[in-house]
């Protein structure tokens, strides 16, 4: 199979972490690695150096608000989709519907090539909790229908997330494309488990439990602070320690002290460090993941690769492939089974054990492994599906033309932009309005 260069589109990159975000990392690191070459599109951050085996080629952004929590990029720079047509890209693969398929549109429009969409997200409930506008929320769902059905082929992380497209109004067609992880199989050494045991104030006996994510409510957390309240009162013992960051980290220190949890939980931010984090899933008796909002849940992955089983709710997406007693522990999205659950689990730590090691056998599945398949699909996008005609920017002449026009009337605001290292978020923001308005 010849090598081909890949785009790789999304909203969110480090220093954001969230699943896509890894995802998009890990399909640029695997592609690069073994099979072509990779150039990651994506917004620009303060601060930030991007130490990549990949070109890396950041937009203009602005921060939105906490609400949003993320970044919003404004890709449209005429000099950023010149150096992005020089690369000649043979695929466009995003993993947003937003601003990233809006500029891996332009590229198609410019140089002829496919665009890969990945469908990672439950979007209707990211849009439900962060726009109060019922009237802005269909406009949104619209937005994004739009985008996807522009793309020339579709793929969705699991048979729940195909299900979540559906319901949004998307009637095309689209392939399961699993995502992996980027650990190696196997646990951290007893060394590195005994040190941080010895740094968390941890026991060798004592049961622990673990959640690894951005600390956000619909993440399933509140189930999981209930279960073990409730747990505690029947006298369980045991450690929880919650790895990550996110808006509603206060609220949950909070509600986790009212319960009077405060004593048994740990909270130690987001670790970046990929080798740290493989220790805090090694020593983990159980990782609890009781989000229905998670299409996929690499974490889960992340957690079998180190033998570590994972507490799941019945027929949630993160619990697909999940035989309860088997390679997981499935639960009801209720406190009192949440409860036996913990219970259980304080009380026969060699089950967990087992249940473990057959997780890392039949759920694992390594990153290298994921994009060799989608890998294949890319050399079938291009060989057999016909390119979909957009009816934004239907060709490459109109296409140029826009960005000659934006080139000669926005040169300086464009060229102000790009130096967004040394300017406020103020005279940002106001420069990107004036580019959006044009744009409309």
């Amino acid at each position: 199979m010849r090598e081909f260069s890949v785009g790789i589109f999304n909203d969110s990159f480090p220093p954001t972490i969230d699943g896509v975000a890894n995802a998009a990392v890990n399909y640029a690191k695997a592609i690069q690695k073994n099979h072509g070459r990779v150039v990651v599109a994506t917004p620009w951050y303060p601060k930030i150096q991007d130490d990549y085996p990949f070109e890396v080629v950041r937009y203009p952004s602005i921060y939105i608000s906490k609400r949003i929590g993320y970044r919003a990029g404004y890709p449209f720079d005429p000099l950023v989709v010149k150096h992005l047509e020089k690369k000649k890209l043979d695929i466009l693969h995003t993993h947003c519907p937003f601003v990233s398929t809006g500029l891996a549109r332009v590229l198609r429009a410019v140089t002829g090539a496919p665009i890969v969409f990945t469908y990672h997200t439950k979007f209707d409930i990211d849009i439900e909790r962060r726009v109060e506008s019922d009237t802005m929320r269909r406009a949104a769902v619209k937005f994004i229908l739009n985008n996807i059905n522009a793309c020339d082929d579709v793929w969705v992380v699991s048979e729940g997330a195909g299900e979540n497209l559906r319901s949004l109004g998307y009637t095309g067609d689209y392939i399961i494309m699993q995502n992996g992880t980027d650990f190696a199989k196997g646990r951290a050494t007893e060394e590195q488990i005994r040190e941080l045991e010895q740094s968390l104030g941890l026991a060798p006996e004592e049961t622990v439990f673990l959640f690894v994510g951005r600390m956000m409510w619909y993440k399933g957390v509140r189930l999981s602070i209930d279960g073990l309240a409730k747990a505690k009162e029947q006298g369980a013992q045991f450690k929880m320690i919650f790895v990550g960051e996110g808006m509603d980290r206060p609220d949950i220190m909070d509600y986790t002290a009212k319960l009077g949890l405060e004593e048994n939980c740990i909270f130690t931010g987001a670790i970046r460090d990929r080798e740290l984090l493989r220790v805090y899933f090694s020593r983990a008796n159980l990782f609890l993941f009781p989000s229905t909002y998670d299409t996929n849940g690499i974490v889960v992955k992340e957690a079998a690769a180190c033998s570590c089983p994972s507490l799941l709710v019945e027929k949630s997406c993160a619990a697909e492939g999940i035989t309860h007693d088997r390679n997981g522990i499935l639960i009801e999205e209720s406190i009192p089974s949440m409860t036996q659950a913990l219970l259980a689990a304080c009380g026969d730590i060699g089950r967990l054990r087992r249940i473990g090691e057959t997780a890392a056998e039949e759920i694992y599945l390594s990153w290298d492994d994921a994009v060799e398949i989608a890998y294949q699909r890319y050399a079938h996008v291009l060989k057999n599906v016909p390119r979909k005609k957009d009816i934004i920017v239907p060709n490459r002449a109109s296409i140029q033309r826009i960005l000659r026009i934006m080139k000669q009337n926005y040169r300086r605001t464009v060229i102000q932009a790009r130096r967004s290292y040394r300017t406020s978020e103020e005279k940002m923001r106001g420069r990107l309005e004036k580019l959006e308005d044009f744009w409309k």
